[in-house]
């Protein structure tokens, strides 16, 4: 009797397990994927805020805080591959590196973005006084982000495009049965990477004064 009460838990408990972690290396190249491309959306509303910086300053440092949170999960999901791939993952090895003119970018990418948000944040919390040599930095190393970060992008067009074209992916990624195993998965990550950058925006929202008045 207890066994046939068993099996449909454990039924259920792969079925969770399969929602919210499942999907491999193809679950993973999903994740990164999507959250570039809400990176890309946040990005764009950044560009603007730089067009009118006197104006909309308060909405650039908020973004920019925002853009923390999905930023991580990007470094975090392109790490993982980086280590299963080279820890020699049977999955991952299919899969295959990215191009080599990539793999020498995506150390550049990484730094430039670690340091544009980190002289971003520093800026805000130490204020007005912090601006030289901090300003400075803080534009330089900006557009060098963007020179390489738009390679980046255009390097990965292709896994862009296909999630983009995907019609099953685009229309069922985030429920339970997608096609691609660990939807939920991908969809509360997502959530969280961007709950936990507003979080922080929210948190220093006191800070902005500084730069605003």
């Amino acid at each position: 009797m207890s066994s046939e009460i068993d099996r449909p838990v454990s039924a259920r408990a792969r079925r969770r397990t399969r929602t919210w972690l499942a999907g491999g290396a193809e679950g993973n190249e999903r994740l990164t994927t999507l959250t570039g491309l809400l990176l890309i959306v946040l990005l764009a509303v950044l560009g603007v805020t730089i067009i009118r910086i006197g104006q909309l300053l308060w909405l650039h440092l908020f973004l920019g805080l925002v853009l923390i949170g999905p930023l991580a999960l990007k470094l975090a999901s392109t790490g993982y591959r980086f280590i299963r791939y080279y820890t020699h993952d049977a999955a991952y090895g299919r899969k295959g590196p990215p191009p080599p003119a990539l793999r020498v970018l995506a150390p550049l990418v990484v730094v430039f973005t670690v340091l544009v948000f980190a002289t971003g944040v520093a800026l805000l919390l130490l204020g007005q006084s912090s601006r030289d040599p901090l300003v400075l930095v803080h534009k330089v190393s900006f557009f060098a982000w963007l020179a390489v970060t738009a390679i980046h992008v255009l390097g990965h067009m292709p896994e862009i495009l296909r999630v983009l074209t995907s019609a099953r992916a685009t229309r069922r990624e985030l429920i339970p049965d997608a096609p691609v195993p660990g939807g939920g998965g991908r969809g509360a990550a997502l959530g969280a990477g961007l709950v936990a950058g507003l979080v922080l925006a929210v948190a220093l929202l006191g800070q902005f004064s500084a730069w605003t008045h």
